[in-house]
């Protein structure tokens, strides 16, 4: 853990259970991103598959991730977190075994799906649970919940951080052995929790009253407007955030000649998320509430999406070339953290109580739904052959129209 991190965790005055959920996301994304990041070329090279058809292993995992978090989410609230848990993290292990094994496609699609569904058990699980805890610490006196939520994100991006390097190096070695080691991490999280996680958590709503186990939640969460206009608006977000993978390699490598400084701009932004995501979000819980926050962030990314456009008809190149394609990343990320802590956040206000994992699940699966249709678009947008600045501005229009659908006050 980095030392901005750590003294973080120190100086907040956070619960026990608090400080290992932290630190099981910082555990979480080490695993994940060991292996992940370098999947594509294993399924290339190693097993030959072809373009279109690592694309659709590549999209498989991440239905089977986003589009059940709110499953993920609802077993939490039926459940508790502590089973759901640990059945997440013994899939995760059982999945990375499999691909690191796996030599056919059937093997390979089977693994990542069951890779994808595992983290769609996980993520929600503990996310609900650090949500209600948040809220928790804040009723008692003890800070915002948005810095606590920060403190995760935080914790999140030092593993998206440390994971690419550590599977770099084992890469060195082997694909599978990358694969055992992500999987050997998941064992140290599924042993560190259970013995550490409560017993019995979560079976009760963030106001101590009884778990509601009666049906419909799904029902009233689809008639719930100011939760599904918030999740619009983190849809949208999250759209312009992955134009970061989506828009942005092609016009690095239209500036630059080659996709290189990718790994700069990428690391460019994990850093300014670890070294300044707990100031930002101190700075706007001072000052902002969270429909400015948010719609704070939603016009950084917007103005960030413009720069491009307004240089993009000048064809720059080189290093002068890139200066609009990392003010995009500065502002992507400066946007990501007034928006991602503070719409966590914001979930369990709007939720029906009793079911604030059913509402964190539905928060990732209605905004990643948006993405996958989303980026269907903007990618036939990017190959219409439309004057050059463009696409960049409709992006830009993209989270400015989102600001509308924010959900006024709390």
């Amino acid at each position: 853990m980095t030392a901005v991190t750590s003294v973080a965790l120190v100086r907040t005055p956070l619960s026990p259970l608090l400080r290992l959920l932290i630190l099981t996301q910082l555990a979480f994304n080490i695993g994940f991103f060991a292996v992940l990041p370098f999947l594509a070329e294993h399924l290339a090279e190693a097993i030959g598959m072809a373009g279109w058809l690592v694309g659709l292993v590549l999209g498989l995992r991440t239905f089977s991730q986003q589009g059940f978090f709110v499953v993920g989410g609802a077993l939490a609230d039926r459940y508790g977190v502590r089973p759901v848990v640990l059945a997440g993290c013994v899939l995760r292990i059982a999945g990375f075994g499999w691909l690191g094994y796996a030599g056919e496609t059937w093997s390979v699609v089977g693994a990542v799906l069951l890779i994808g569904f595992a983290a769609a058990l996980f993520s929600p699980a503990v996310e609900s649970e650090v949500a209600r805890q948040a809220v928790e610490w804040e009723e008692t006196g003890g800070g915002s919940r948005t810095r606590v939520l920060a403190l995760f994100s935080v914790a999140g991006q030092v593993g998206a951080f440390v994971g690419p390097l550590l599977g770099a190096l084992l890469l060195a070695v082997d694909f599978r052995v990358t694969c055992l080691v992500g999987a050997g991490v998941f064992v140290l999280v599924l042993g560190g929790h259970a013995w550490l996680l409560p017993q019995h958590i979560s079976r009760r709503n963030i106001a101590g009253r009884a778990q509601i186990t009666q049906k419909g939640g799904m029902r009233t969460l689809v008639h719930n407007r100011p939760f599904l206009a918030l999740c619009c608006a983190y849809g949208a977000y999250l759209l312009a955030y992955n134009q970061l993978y989506l828009s942005l390699p092609e016009e690095v490598e239209r500036a630059a000649g080659s996709q290189a400084p990718l790994a700069w701009l990428f690391a460019l932004s994990s850093l300014l998320v670890v070294s300044a995501q707990l100031p930002v979000t101190r700075w706007a819980g001072e000052r902002l509430d969270p429909c400015r926050s948010m719609a704070a962030g939603l016009l950084l990314i917007a103005v960030g999406f413009t720069a491009v456009a307004v240089a993009r008809p000048a064809q720059l190149t080189g290093t002068t070339g890139l200066l609009p394609a990392t003010a995009l990343v500065v502002l992507l990320t400066l946007g990501q953290m007034l928006i991602a802590p503070v719409a966590r956040a914001w979930v369990p206000d709007l939720a029906e109580p009793g079911r604030l994992g059913l509402y964190i699940g539905a928060l990732s699966s209605v905004a990643g739904l948006i993405v996958l249709l989303g980026s269907a678009a903007t990618g036939t947008l990017l190959d219409t052959g439309l004057p050059v600045a463009v696409p960049w501005l409709v992006l830009a229009v993209l989270p400015v129209a989102a600001i509308g659908l924010l959900p006024r006050g709390k």
